[in-house]
This record gives C-alpha cells, structure tokens and sequence, in this order.
C-alpha cells in the first residue's frame, strides 16, 4: 500500500510540474514580440514613430536631401538612432526604411529618406519635448501628407537662390511631399484654378501634378486649413492656400532638388511655404 501511495504521490507531482511547464508556454505564446521601431498613438499627435521602449524619434527637416545636417555639437542635443535590420510593428512596411552613412562614417537608421533621432530633452517614454524646435525639428509620423525643407535653393541653371528667389545663399524652408520632393506653385495660378495642365495631361510630364487625395497630417506649425484639393480632368490635385501644387520634371524624383525654381525664371514657378500669400481668385 506504501508503494502505492508514493507512486501516486509521485505522478501528482509530475502531473503538477507539467500543467505549470504548459501554462508558462501558453504564456510566452501570448506575448508580443519584440520590435524596434513600432507606431505609438498619441492624444495630441496622432501616429507618431518610436523605438522599442516607446522613445520618441524625430525627422530633421535640414536632412531633406537625405543626408544628415546634424553633426557635432548638434548630435549632444539629438542623438541618432540606428538599428540594422530593425523589427517592424505592423503597419510600418520595410521598404520604408533604410540606412545613410553619416559624416563620420557611422550608420543612421531613415525612414522615407528622413534621417532618424532622438532628443536629448525627452527624459521619459512618451516624452514629445522636440517637436517644432526652432521650426525645424519634428515628431517622425507614418502617415504625413506633406514634410518641410530647410535647404539651399538651386536652380536648374545651376544659381542658387535665397528665400526671396534673388541669386544669394541662404538656407529656404518649403513644403514637399513627405518624402523630401519639393512641390512647386504656377504664378499664373488662380485659387484652386490650374491653369497649367492640359486636358489630355500631355504636358503633365514637365510639371506633374501633386495627386495626394487627402491631407492627413502635416508639420504642426503648418495650418491644416490651408491645404486643400482640387479636381484637374477627372484627377485631384492638392493645393496650398489656394495654390494647385505641382513636382518639376527634371527634379527627376530626387529628394532636395529644387531645379524648377529657375525656370523658365526665378518666380514662375516657386516654391511653396507659411509665408507663400493667397492665391488671387
């Protein structure tokens, strides 16, 4: 009977050890799986981009070429953000991403061509202490309609300009699409008047124009209200106050070119941004 009795005892406690062996799998099988750059919703930004510990990751809007504009001191204040091969939360698609060698030869993680970085002030997770920093700074979102450049102008003509389209040096902030291509207004332009395109679009390939269906969300200090669309023979164009926004051609779909700011002179077609007036109607 002893016997007995300490068998059972026995496959109780083997019983015992491999239901808790079992429930700990189930366990782990729950659990998330780790990735390092995921989409965090935040009450007053939206989607917004974060590492694996929800920090908070920026775009540089002087990186609108693709290259990094942050350098020395500057890197203290942002620091770079760079995993290989990052693990994706859903609904962030690898294509986006991709790696820029740095100044100094190191590595930094981008996304849609932006350069990524954290910054220095945001002491805790959930921390957005760096957005619209000196105009130029700003949270890193999936789903921007429209980004902001802050770079040297150059024309096609090889001059480079400054803010006034003058011939002059100076770095220029303007709005492009959200990956660093620069959008363009036509002076002759009315409000939400395209006067540019042909009804066939044969003419489309010199000056395309910006077929974003909607505005989502923009740099924050942009004005939502300011953007519009327009339809254009059975196409919608988007505008910015008032101005239907187009590519140039010949910027070849290079991020940071602004050739179309000299043809076929400075002012015909120029670059849009906060300081752009009204349309005329």
């Amino acid at each position: 009977m002893k016997q007995y009795k300490q068998a059972f005892m026995a496959a109780g406690i083997l019983i015992a050890i491999m239901a808790g062996y079992s429930a700990c799998s189930k366990s782990a099988d729950k659990q998330e799986p780790v990735t390092d750059i995921q989409i965090q919703t935040n009450v007053k930004f939206g989607k917004i981009l974060t590492d694996s510990a929800g920090r908070t990751l920026y775009f540089f809007s002087l990186d609108a070429n693709g290259s990094s504009g942050c350098t020395g001191g500057c890197l203290t204040v942002w620091p770079v953000f760079y995993k290989p091969d990052p693990r994706l939360s859903a609904g962030l698609n690898a294509a986006d991403f991709g790696v820029i060698t740095r100044p100094d030869g190191s590595s930094q993680t981008s996304y849609k061509g932006w350069p990524l970085y954290y910054y220095q002030s945001d002491a805790k997770t959930g921390d957005i202490n760096g957005e619209a920093i000196n105009n130029v700074w700003f949270v890193a979102k999936p789903d921007y309609t429209v980004m902001l450049a802050n770079i040297q102008l150059v024309g096609q003509n090889g001059v480079q300009y400054n803010s006034q389209l003058q011939p002059g040096q100076g770095v220029t902030q303007y709005i492009t699409d959200d990956r660093g291509h620069t959008l363009y207004s036509f002076s002759p332009d009315k409000f939400k008047k395209n006067t540019f395109t042909k009804t066939d679009f044969s003419n489309n390939p010199v000056w395309p124009i910006d077929t974003i269906t909607a505005v989502s969300n923009i740099p924050s200090i942009l004005i939502k209200t300011d953007f519009d669309t327009v339809m254009v023979y059975g196409k919608i164009q988007i505008t910015y106050k008032g101005w239907p926004l187009y590519y140039y051609g010949k910027d070849s779909s290079v991020r940071g070119n602004t050739k179309g700011v000299s043809v076929p002179s400075p002012g015909v077609w120029p670059i849009v941004n906060k300081s752009s007036t009204v349309a005329p109607q």
